[in-house]
């Protein structure tokens, strides 16, 4: 087998990134020599050749399910906030097949699909990867936004908040995603280069030491995802302080009108919406926050300023945590709403109610006694 040693920390020789590379240095003698951050990073290469693939597995199949389930529109939810699911569904299966299955799993696995190498469409999957997870990420944002026009700003929900709206946004969202990343067809090669850091395609070292394609690619990475972070947290909290503003006038109304506090549908019905919201947004932002740091930092490492060192082992986290955010979105349904919960269960046991139905043997009717 074929190392390709290289040199890294502190003169260290280290292996070219890949899941069977990573269990022969594991192997050696000298990996208890090695730094902890080094030791760190084998061992995340190992885990991740287990880890991608059980993720691709199962990420796959759980979001189709959830868009049959969404699309089916049984699960108690408005024609509206279903289309923003659905959308982000679709985003996140995008980035799991684009992604997880094209890119990290082959990245993985480098000598099993060396043949990528001779396979002339890298900047074209790079166009479609980053375009993918554009939408992902920009779906969430603008679901966010919806939530909080139809609860801060009652004047606007009937215009705003609409199947059709919803539609409108969903589409510009994706065209200007595709506008957005149509660069990297020209700042990458169609070569495969197979490893992260942070490029997986062939990039010329005049391309990675040019300030202008630096700042452009800086500035992708700032709207991917560094500005959805303080947009999110920016709108939940003011759909918060709303809420709590609203909750008290209402149950002072409610309990001066009555006499008591009885049941209020209506803020229950809100309490489990806005539980859906904030426990996605959170999962966006815990799940992120790890790449888009290290992307930026990298960025400005390449373009000469030194801000610290973050070792290599910080990307591989990051992207198996952003990875994992992509099939995180049934589990947040099934939780926070019932209907979804219960049609989720439908659809699973559908299989086998109707082979049942088939192999039973039917009843024959008896005649009745005159």
């Amino acid at each position: 087998m074929d190392q390709n040693l290289g040199i890294t920390d502190g003169d260290i020789p280290t292996l070219d990134r890949s899941f069977a590379e990573g269990l022969y240095f594991v192997s050696l003698s000298i990996f208890g020599l090695l730094p902890l951050t080094s030791r760190i990073r084998f061992v995340l290469w190992i885990i991740q050749g287990v880890y991608f693939p059980i993720l691709a597995i199962v990420g796959v199949p759980v979001n189709i399910i959830t868009i049959v389930t969404l699309v089916r529109r049984n699960c108690g939810l408005s024609k509206c906030v279903t289309r923003y699911l659905v959308a982000m569904s679709v985003g996140d299966l995008l980035v799991i097949i684009l992604d997880l299955i094209l890119r990290h799993i082959p990245i993985v696995y480098r000598e099993q699909f060396d043949f990528l190498q001779s396979v002339p469409v890298c900047n074209i999957h790079a166009v479609l990867i980053y375009a993918a997870t554009d939408c992902s990420v920009w779906f969430t944002v603008t679901f966010t936004f919806d939530r909080f026009v139809a609860i801060c700003c009652p004047k606007l929900k009937s215009k705003y908040c609409s199947e059709k709206s919803a539609t409108v946004v969903l589409g510009t969202v994706t065209l200007l995603g595709c506008l957005k990343n149509s660069f990297w067809y020209f700042m990458f090669s169609n070569e495969y280069l197979l490893f992260n850091d942070p490029w997986f395609c062939y990039v010329m070292w005049d391309v990675r030491e040019s300030l202008v394609w630096g700042t452009i690619e800086f500035l992708h990475n700032i709207l991917t995802p560094f500005v959805p972070f303080p947009l999110i947290l920016l709108l939940n909290a003011f759909t918060i302080k709303h809420i709590l503003v609203s909750s008290r006038a209402r149950r002072r109304l409610r309990a001066h009108s009555s006499g008591e506090n009885p049941r209020d549908p209506e803020m229950e019905s809100r309490r489990k919406s806005i539980i859906l919201l904030f426990v996605i947004s959170a999962n966006f932002i815990l799940l992120w926050s790890l790449l888009m740091v290290y992307t930026i930092w990298k960025r400005i490492y390449y373009l000469g300023y030194q801000l610290g060192w973050l070792d290599y082992f910080v990307v591989e986290l990051g992207i198996m945590l952003q990875l994992t955010s992509c099939c995180t979105n049934t589990v947040i349904y099934a939780v926070t709403q019932t209907h979804f919960r219960q049609q989720l269960k439908n659809l699973l046991k559908y299989p086998f109610t109707s082979i049942l139905q088939l192999i039973s043997p039917k009843k024959k009717l008896q005649p009745q006694d005159s």
